[in-house]
């Protein structure tokens, strides 16, 4: 049985998750919320939201990583494509970013809501936008990467 279109699929659906979740946070709902709230809703609004948010990036973390480690592997690592090894390794650094993000800057916000320490939740909130914005440009970087890079050589 040949597993590659499922794999794909839980590929593609895990960056579809993290990265369009990355999208609509940054690009929609991040100065939506800075210009309707004030800084204690504001920031309680974060942390939940970014609660469910990172219950399926870890999802989508573990989908992406096994399904495209199990695509790369087919034929062996060594032999995969250049554009492969350029994507596991972007993917790699996304992970990262990813897992530094729910560790440091999440859980020092999910500590200053409860706190009701405004100034560190929103110290927090900044480390949190600034690296999904990093990571989100990583990950438009690597679909672009995963759909032409076949193409650049």
């Amino acid at each position: 049985m040949d597993l590659h279109p499922l794999l794909l699929f839980l590929h593609v659906a895990g960056v579809v998750v993290w990265v369009g979740g990355m999208f609509f946070a940054y690009v929609c709902l991040r100065p939506e919320a800075a210009s309707q709230l004030e800084p204690p809703p504001r920031l309680r609004l974060w942390r939940g939201v970014l609660a469910r948010f990172f219950t399926w990036v870890w999802v989508a973390v573990a989908a992406v990583l096994v399904s495209g480690l199990a695509l790369i592997l087919r034929y062996g690592f060594a032999a995969a494509p250049l554009y492969q090894h350029i994507m596991f390794l972007m993917g790699l650094v996304m992970i990262a970013i990813y897992a530094f993000v729910f560790f440091t800057p999440y859980a020092a916000l999910t500590r200053a809501v409860v706190a009701e320490d405004w100034k560190a939740g929103g110290a927090a909130l900044g480390r949190i936008r600034q690296l999904v914005g990093t990571n989100l440009t990583l990950g438009f970087l690597t679909i672009a990467m995963g759909t032409i890079g076949r193409w650049l050589g």
